[in-house]
């Protein structure tokens, strides 16, 4: 099948045309005429793949060669919601022709309950048309007066809304440079210029009411914003009227003039110049050429002047009077009304067109323009009627289809569901340029299933929409920005953090009251590279354990390892019960590995609270994760464990060293870079450790040498000196947490509690309506549905905004573009907070060393593990970023941590080995 014919049916050449009869014996050059306005299938889908082309080339910003369509921003970042409210006044230039109409708009934010707007139209005289602009923007104040005259409306501020329907760069919401007058106005002074100001100063001048522009919009985005709220989201808009173009709702970040990674905008096509660079070429008739060389700006807009209806009627009357001229029609007779430009309107066209009442109506209109009919005349008017409006659709079919496979590629959909708007008096008034539209769209597009949605009065009812929307984000974003203000933290407070840190760590080394414990761990010294041998590491911290052999030599750490599960009755069971089954478990892993005989050190990652007494003395505090073993809290758990090694006859094993896993973490960075003086851990919990001077350890002999300190800082704050930092939400956290009152500094920070955070934020916009559209959903009610790893996932750069949106739809959460940027704007300044207060602590502890040594300038590293340090895209910057700002004089790096609890284990036990072989010496 290789074209459409006139009814917008695929034809072969010579096919009848269906609803139109044919003409018995018509004339060559008749049909030769209008196979002129026959467009073939392949011309179409070129037309679409060449707009397409043309569309992501302006997108991208690429100037050269210049695009066919500007795509320019038009600032609405949001469609309605249904919920706008509140009276606005428009003001629509350009959208019909010659004139300006000024409305008053109620919106009520009820479904289904419209309220009617108030209108009136002012005819704009020639003289001010082709005016200076000053005197356009005068007029229209005068009429925006008189209209408001005859309301109640008093001394109060109104909202306006500047339907302004010509060819734009705009720069903001009420920001618009017109680039250049279409649809016959031709006033001076104006192109170049932000036709939001002049509005501005006209109604100064005027003087007599309160009036905020608040957004200038053109006639298609008024239309797209004014369509009912239905099942589909209606996210593009289309005006076919004295003009055409279209726009729809562009992923920010694909908007290079934008310069915006988040959220959406809509993007006004402009696509009337749309083959003004000859990608139209193929399918412009002698008619099409004729008439754009008597217009006003020849060789502009081209695609505009075969589509719009300032147009259509001109180009019927041009192929009329050209086939009157050669005999066809007529009797071979024209009148000076034929020969006269802008003698046929789309109205005559539109009429001449109706399925019943067209033939009556041509013979009436071309009685009126001074033409005798012969007895075929009639039918082969409206042929070319056909033939020329049925081209438009077609054209306009494939340009739209250009638009839905972009909005299909973009957000990847196989089948993308979606209500495009119509606005217009073309798809008004014309019988059936929408079924002809509708038709090749679906040939065009068969994977985008589209519903056509006539709009509400999109130039009044949109236009005030746009204006309600602007209005509505605005509060919400005051409501937003209220309730996150305590998350975004100054330098200042987070300096008042590191200083509180620096006290607490000094009074708890003090062995005076402290938030933070400040533990020995009696790990002395940090790996220096000489470490040699093989040494086993026991890795406990939940119902699954590992027995690793650790082989240190010259050229690095080989690790060897085997995870063994602990049966429940056994973690609930008796403490002998558990420590026989964990040396079962290392004596099968020495069998396996052939170390049967071997006697070697061993270091015991034990994750449980500890207060330790040496470097092999661990008094367990409390079991925790769900392990109950009895006769085992209070007890030296290296001690245990000796005694079941004792059980068992025929096995020497060689406890070393019991250690902690964010010590662990830093002797594990510290083997690959010996400025590593620092552990930190922030996964699930948060802890710190590093090198301090043994003199100032109160409790522990000796004032040479360092010693590695647990500062369990997870506490910190638990005295009540973090209250001028914590939210009403931490607070909901931590009465909601099975330690309310402690770990307080852990809750601000830590992977198991920023999710929790997150969700009571949620829970509290959509209590003022800015989330979900204030409908709370009983998904967000359920405690710990939003896990910390969403934030990490929702925060990535990579992730367009449709698979934030993804996220958080498979969390049960149904949510528009808004929610879904303002779920990622909570996230960002909950995680933001947790790092920089991270950050302020590591600070306090690089000064801390700094100030020990009495250096002016310090080079450490930390070494880094967790899963919120490690998984989250912006954790670890952020946290360097506030180490660098907090401590100016640190230069600190951070070294992400492989196997703290396993490879580190082993090297505390090396470097306990090393330096005892050197008390030896």
């Amino acid at each position: 099948m290789d074209s459409v014919g006139p009814v917008g049916l695929w034809q072969g050449d010579g096919a009848a045309q269906e609803g139109l009869p044919c003409l018995p014996g018509s004339s060559e050059l008749v049909q030769q005429c209008l196979q002129q306005f026959k467009v073939t299938e392949a011309q179409l889908r070129q037309i679409q793949a060449s707009l397409l082309g043309s569309m992501e080339q302006a997108l991208r910003g690429q100037a050269s060669p210049v695009p066919a369509v500007q795509m320019l921003p038009a600032y609405v970042g949001s469609i309605p919601h249904g919920t706008e409210q509140g009276d606005f006044v428009v003001l629509e230039l350009g959208a019909t022709g010659a004139s300006l109409r000024v409305l008053w708009v109620t919106l009520t934010g009820i479904e289904g309950h419209r309220i009617e707007p108030r209108s009136k139209e002012f005819v704009i005289p020639q003289e001010v048309l082709l005016g200076p602009g000053q005197q356009l923007f005068d007029f229209a104040a005068r009429c925006l007066a008189e209209f408001l005259d005859a309301l109640p409306v008093g001394s109060r501020a109104l909202q306006l809304g500047f339907n302004f329907s010509f060819p734009c760069h705009q720069t903001g919401l009420d920001k618009s440079t017109l680039i250049s007058w279409t649809k016959g106005f031709r006033c001076s002074g104006v192109e170049g210029r932000d036709v939001v100001q002049l509005l501005r100063e006209a109604v100064a001048r005027q003087g007599a009411y309160s009036l905020d522009v608040v957004a200038v919009v053109n006639d298609t985005v008024g239309t797209m914003m004014g369509c009912e709220q239905g099942a589909r989201s209606c996210e593009v808009g289309l005006v076919v009227d004295t003009g055409t173009n279209a726009c729809y709702m562009e992923e920010a970040r694909h908007v290079a003039a934008l310069d915006e990674d988040r959220g959406q905008v809509c993007v006004s096509i402009e696509w009337g110049s749309f083959g003004d660079d000859g990608a139209l070429g193929p399918v412009l008739t002698t008619f099409d050429h004729t008439l754009d060389q008597e217009s006003l700006n020849p060789g502009a807009q081209r695609f505009e002047k075969m589509i719009g209806g300032l147009y259509l009627g001109e180009l019927v009357r041009l192929v009329l009077a050209h086939l009157a001229q050669l005999g066809v029609l007529f009797g071979g007779c024209t009148s000076p009304a034929l020969l006269s430009p802008g003698a046929f309107l789309l109205e005559h066209v539109a009429e001449m067109e109706h399925p019943s009442a067209g033939a009556a109506r041509v013979h009436t209109l071309l009685q009126d323009l001074g033409l005798s009919l012969g007895a075929s005349d009639a039918e082969c008017v409206q042929r070319v009627c056909a033939a020329v409006c049925t081209r438009a659709a077609q054209l306009c079919a494939a340009a739209l289809a250009a638009v839905l496979t972009r909005l299909q590629h973009s957000r990847e959909q196989q089948t993308l569901q979606i209500a495009v708007a119509t606005g217009g008096r073309v798809f008004e008034r014309h019988p059936r340029f929408l079924s002809v539209l509708q038709e090749t769209v679906k040939l065009l597009a068969p994977e985008c299933d589209v519903a056509f949605s006539p709009s509400v009065d999109g130039g009044g009812r949109g236009v005030a929409m746009v204006t309600a929307v602007a209005a509505r984000m605005a509060a919400h974003r005051c409501l937003l920005e209220k309730t996150l203000a305590p998350f975004r933290l100054t330098l200042k407070q987070l300096a008042v953090v590191q200083a509180q840190m620096r006290e607490a760590m000094v009074k708890g080394l003090r062995g005076e009251a402290s938030s933070l414990r400040m533990l020995p761990t009696y790990v002395r010294a940090t790996p220096d590279g000489s470490e040699r041998g093989d040494f086993l590491a026991l890795d406990l911290g939940g119902t699954n354990f590992r027995v690793l052999l650790v082989h240190v030599a010259t050229g690095g750490v080989q690790i060897t390892s085997q995870v063994y599960s602990i049966p429940e009755c056994v973690a609930q069971g008796s403490g002998r019960q558990l420590f026989d089954h964990i040396v079962d478990c290392i004596v099968d892993f020495q069998q396996k590995q052939g170390l049967g005989g071997q006697s070697l050190p061993l270091g015991f990652t034990f994750s449980f609270p500890c207060r330790q007494l040496g470097l092999d003395q661990g008094i367990l505090l409390n079991w925790t994760k769900g392990f109950n073993a009895s006769d085992c809290e209070g007890q030296d758990v290296v001690y245990l464990l000796r005694e079941a090694i004792q059980r068992r006859q025929a096995v020497e094993l060689n406890v070393v060293a019991i250690v902690n896993d964010t010590v662990g973490t830093m002797m594990s960075c510290g083997y690959e870079d010996p400025r590593c003086e620092v552990g930190l851990i922030v996964g699930t919990g948060t802890n710190a450790c590093y090198m301090e001077e043994l003199q100032n350890v109160a409790g522990v002999a000796g004032d040479s040498g360092h010693m590695c300190i647990n500062m369990e800082w997870g506490a910190f704050g638990d005295d009540g000196s973090l209250g001028m930092l914590s939210t009403c939400f931490d607070a909901s956290v931590d009465q909601a947490s099975i330690n309310p009152g402690k770990q307080r500094f852990e809750k601000m920070i830590s992977g198991m509690y920023l999710g929790e955070i997150v969700r009571h934020i949620l829970l509290h916009l959509t209590s003022l309506g800015v989330l979900f559209r204030g409908q709370q959903t009983q998904r967000l009610q359920t405690r710990d549905i939003f896990k910390t790893k969403f934030l990490s996932e929702i925060e990535s750069d990579s992730l367009a905004l449709r698979q934030v949106r993804a996220i958080l739809e498979d969390l049960g959460l149904p949510l528009t573009s808004d929610d879904a940027l303002i779920v990622l704007e909570v996230c960002q300044a909950v995680s933001q907070r947790a790092a920089q207060l991270c950050g302020a602590g590591v600070a306090a502890v690089v000064e801390k060393i700094r100030e020990n040594r009495g250096l002016e300038e310090l080079t450490v590293s930390v070494g880094v593990d967790g899963t919120l340090y490690k998984m989250h895209p912006h954790f670890s910057s952020l946290v360097a970023a506030t180490v660098q700002k907090l401590a100016p004089h640190c230069a600190v790096t951070f070294l992400q941590s492989e196997d703290g609890s396993g490879k580190g284990a082993a090297l505390v036990t090396a470097v306990a080995c090393r330096l005892a072989r050197l008390t030896r010496v």
